[in-house]
C-alpha cells in the first residue's frame, strides 16, 4: 500500500486517525471524505460538489430544461413525510 506524508501541522489525533483511514475500504474512505468536505466548505464558504453530486445536479436540470417537474401530488407527499411541527 502505498503511503503518503502527513502534514506537521495536524492534531496527533488526526495523524493516527488518518494512518488508520488506509486500511479502511474505499467505501468508508469516502464516506469520511465527504463528511470533511463538508467541514471544508463551512470554513470556507464554498462548497465543492462531488462527481455523484455533480451528476445528480445535471440529471436535475435536463429534466427541468424537458418540463419534467413533480406534481403537486407528489410534493404534498414529500412535505407531509418530511415536515416537523
Amino acid at each position: 500500500m502505498e503511503r503518503y506524508a502527513i502534514s506537521n501541522g495536524m492534531s496527533p489525533g488526526t495523524k493516527t486517525l488518518l494512518e488508520q483511514v488506509q486500511s479502511w475500504p474505499e467505501e468508508d474512505q469516502e464516506e469520511l471524505a465527504e463528511v470533511a468536505r463538508e467541514i471544508e466548505s463551512r470554513r470556507s464558504g464554498m462548497y465543492r460538489l462531488s462527481d455523484e453530486e455533480r451528476t445528480a445536479v445535471r440529471a436535475g436540470m435536463d429534466a427541468a430544461r424537458r418540463g419534467d417537474f413533480a406534481s403537486d401530488e407528489e410534493m404534498n407527499e414529500f412535505y407531509r413525510l418530511h415536515h416537523r411541527v
